[in-house]
């Protein structure tokens, strides 16, 4: 009996057999994966989705150069932590289980990082050969690259201690700041926010008065008036603050409402979204922040470039490039060690220099710390002049008040690291 089927003929059997042999070698092909774990749900969603945009962003491109070692890929795995420990433990458990050998974080509060750093630590002791690192971009606490470092954990921002002194530098030569309130988010990095502001702003200007000190709930405060009226009835003309997404933008609106133009100094509240539009249906208020690179900022090319390209791609605006160099100093220390060996990498990592967009950077060895520049600067009218771009559709962008390196900057540190 003949069968139904012709015989294949032998070109077209080559060509089946090829298509086959490829896929099977795309599915083989080897990956290096990333674990994400931020929040992306909550009240600081709107947070966690930029960085994880900007992360995706410079992944993609480092893939499409080549990936590391000369054609592995690097794949990122995403996990929503809830700005809670509890489920960031979940996630890092789910992103072992994957086979993430990196985790890229920050976003989910100091608290939580250092929770998951920890976990991580216990993680590598335990099993020898499948560790992982911690490359942390936002969470600043100078604890987790002091008392509490980790040889597992890598701080790509500059830290509070950092970024206070480059504001204490600023209001050094700022007459007008003379009552300050200190208000903040009741957690660990909120803490140390108000206690480094006690601490370097008094340094620099010992003629200052601290008139009153308040922490309130992290994301649950939805009506700040009342605090806005204990800090009016403090004579206050400043407020050093370290809250960050809508604790920062209900703030404001709430000063703004009562009629109250006061000053504020933060660490990063301006690379928020939904921040410079605050400011702007405010109209009054400046807000003083610290990045290491604020959009509109003269003479940086590289960065406008690369913030250019970004929007071109994502269609959002560009904010974070220590978010976006996270994972090249991952890949650039992938190469140095020749391997994805993680205890490698780590040490690859160790004392690394990197021409970023936004200058020279270099991983501080002995600590783990980033040493990188912080541009004081603060949201301000569009005048022509210093301040020549809006931003957020609104005729208020950023003015550049002070430039500082990261080895201007830098302190000293109580890390005791344990090495493998």
């Amino acid at each position: 009996m003949k069968s139904k089927h012709a015989p294949l003929a032998p070109i077209a059997l080559a060509c089946l057999l090829a298509a086959a042999g490829g896929a099977q070698a795309q599915q083989q092909q080897p990956s290096y994966k990333i674990a994400y774990i931020d929040p992306l749900s909550g009240p600081f969603a709107n947070v966690g989705e930029l960085m994880l945009t900007h992360t995706q962003y410079a992944i993609e491109e480092i893939n499409a150069k080549g990936g590391v070692l000369g054609g592995t890929k690097l794949q990122l795995l995403q996990f929503d932590s809830k700005l809670s420990a509890q489920e960031s433990q979940s996630a890092l458990q789910a992103a072992i289980d994957q086979g993430a050998k990196a985790i890229v974080t920050g976003g989910s509060g100091s608290s939580v990082v250092t929770a998951l750093v920890q976990s991580v630590a216990r993680w590598n002791q335990r099993n020898p050969g499948k560790e992982l690192i911690v490359l942390n971009h936002s969470s600043i606490d100078p604890e987790m690259t002091g008392k509490s470092c980790s040889f597992w954990h890598f701080q790509t921002e500059a830290n509070t201690a950092m970024k206070m002194k480059a504001l204490a530098n600023y209001i050094k030569k700022t007459p007008d700041v003379k009552k300050v309130y200190l208000l903040n988010q009741d957690y660990a990095h909120g803490k140390q926010w108000a206690s480094y502001g006690r601490q370097l702003v008094g340094l620099a200007r010992p003629d200052v008065q601290f008139v009153g000190e308040t922490l309130h709930p992290i994301g649950r405060v939805k009506d700040f008036s009342p605090y806005i009226a204990n800090i009016k009835q403090s004579g206050a003309d400043s407020v050093i603050t370290g809250n960050w997404g809508q604790d920062m933008t209900l703030l404001l609106k709430a000063a703004g409402d009562a009629g109250y133009n006061l000053r504020y100094f933060n660490h990063s509240a301006g690379s928020v979204p939904g921040t410079v539009l605050a400011v702007s249906q405010a109209k009054l208020g400046q807000l003083t922040w610290v990045a290491e690179w604020h959009p509109g900022q003269a003479d940086t090319p590289r960065a406008d470039a690369l913030a250019k390209a970004y929007k071109a791609k994502t269609g959002k605006d560009f904010l974070a490039p220590r978010i976006d160099f996270t994972p090249r100093l991952l890949a650039a220390a992938i190469n140095k060690a020749g391997s994805t060996d993680t205890v490698k990498v780590a040490r690859a990592l160790e004392d690394m220099s990197y021409d970023s967009v936004v200058g020279p950077i270099r991983m501080r060895a002995e600590d783990h710390q980033l040493l990188l520049p912080q541009v004081v600067n603060t949201i301000a009218p569009v005048d022509g002049k210093t301040v020549k771009v809006g931003w957020e559709g609104t005729n208020y962008g950023f003015r550049t008040d002070a430039v500082y390196t990261g080895n201007e900057l830098a302190q000293g540190s109580e890390c005791k690291m344990v090495r493998p």
